[in-house]
């Protein structure tokens, strides 16, 4: 097997329908040995914000010396960019060595006649085996949605059961209100487990604390209304939270209560006897970079992506435009999955741009078409223009902004990678 068939396995794997739950997971780690017994993990889940927290932790906890695996969900630049150590991608040996592992125990529970997997379960135990194989101390996952069925859940020692912001996204699977997604993602929670969580919704935050006393669970929460912001730019901010100078790359208000949160998190390790130090959080706050998060690519104009896909993520970018550029007004470049809240986040970001132009992600069965976005935009700014190619929206709304403008790409994370190539490609 070559890295070019070892991701066609992937494929392969979509042909079969999949159930819902754990169970084919579970039967596909036991038949390699499950290899998450080994591993000591911290799980991550919420609406918004999971990247970015695991990224300042896995940042520092290199920092302190361990060996950190993460497994991050979704991807923007490249598929093997959801399995790293230390930001350095499973290479494609690695990959294809480990799928090999995996592929075979697929088969043979074909050959019973159990489930196959799903795709995202079998990157899951992939990445498992990896890690084991690379002896990680310990392994930052992200869930891909929800949390009590998500395929990361199947790991038996949980550190750390990390909540971030939730809000309402992937309602056809998690629930129609606030309480009963809080009450799905809240399922990484094992026994033992801490929960650290941050600001949230009151309704979510009565539910997490119920759910922890009614378990049993030990509760951490982060406090971002006590971060003293010292400084805040589209480059960077720098914050007091407790006594403990942070400064950080990421931009947004949301980025300071991400940024609590995870020192939380690492004071929590610190409190289960990881030597982490002060400076150590510190230097590797200040050195974590998560790009596609209000990230700046060019200047003249200035070009921004952001991964926004659902309400309260679009809410934050907006506050986020209004105050690094106060008194411009925006042009936009618009992508949105159809199976998203299309008219609510055109309804909170429309209005305020000069100028929007929506585009298609190439070859994504979830994409809404351009058109058909323009047409979704039109009843909240009439200056919409659909655009054929990511090409075309990038050249026309850096001739909209003018060099002294501003132009906000957002709407999905899955055209952030290829956009970014081609606005670095041509500046």
């Amino acid at each position: 097997m070559d890295y070019r068939e070892a991701r066609s396995c992937i494929d392969e794997a979509n042909r079969f329908g999949h159930e819902m739950g754990l169970g084919a997971v579970t039967a596909l780690l036991e038949e390699m040995g499950n290899p998450q017994q080994e591993l000591a993990c911290i799980l991550i889940a919420g609406t918004n914000g999971k990247g970015s927290v695991g990224a300042y932790m896995a940042s520092v906890l290199a920092g302190a010396g361990y060996r950190v695996g993460r497994f991050v969900s979704p991807t923007l630049y490249g598929y093997r960019e959801r399995i790293q150590i230390h930001e350095n991608w499973i290479s494609e040996e690695d990959f294809t060595a480990c799928m090999e592992v995996t592929w075979t125990a697929v088969q043979r529970l074909l050959a019973a006649g159990k489930s196959c997997p799903s795709p995202f379960e079998i990157e899951t135990a992939l990445s498992f085996y990896y890690f084991k194989e690379k002896k990680c101390d310990l392994v930052i996952l992200e869930c891909g949605m929800g949390g009590a069925t998500d395929a990361t859940n199947v790991v038996s020692r949980t550190l750390l059961a990390v909540i971030t912001s939730i809000s309402l996204d992937h309602m056809e699977y998690l629930g129609d209100t606030l309480e009963e997604i809080a009450e799905n993602k809240a399922g990484i929670l094992k026994p033992g487990a801490v929960l650290v969580t941050g600001r949230q919704e009151p309704v979510v935050a009565r539910t997490l604390t119920r759910i922890c006393e009614e378990r049993g669970n030990r509760q951490v929460t982060a406090c971002p209304g006590e971060a003293r912001v010292l400084v805040s730019d589209i480059d960077g901010q720098r914050f007091v939270y407790r006594g403990m100078e942070v400064a950080i790359r990421l931009a947004g208000e949301h980025q300071v209560d991400n940024g609590v949160l995870a020192i939380e998190a690492l004071w929590e390790l610190r409190r289960q006897g990881y030597g982490i130090t002060d400076r150590q959080i510190r230097e590797g706050m200040a050195a974590t970079v998560w790009r596609g998060r209000l990230t700046r690519l060019r200047r003249d104009p200035d070009f921004i992506v952001d991964g926004a896909h659902n309400p309260d993520a679009a809410r934050r970018l907006k506050d986020a435009l209004e105050k690094y550029y106060a008194g411009q007004k925006p042009v936009f470049l618009m992508g949105i999955y159809r199976d998203k809240q299309v008219d609510e986040i055109c309804r909170i970001m429309a209005p305020m741009a000069k100028e929007i132009y929506t585009i298609e992600t190439p070859g994504d069965m979830r994409a809404m078409p351009a058109g058909e976005l323009a047409d979704r935009v039109a009843p909240y700014n009439p200056a919409v223009y659909a655009c054929g190619s990511l090409e075309e929206g990038a050249q026309k709304s850096c001739a909209a902004a003018g060099a002294k403008g501003v132009v906000a790409a957002f709407g999905s994370l899955s055209f952030i990678g290829p956009l970014t190539r081609i606005v670095e490609e041509t500046r």
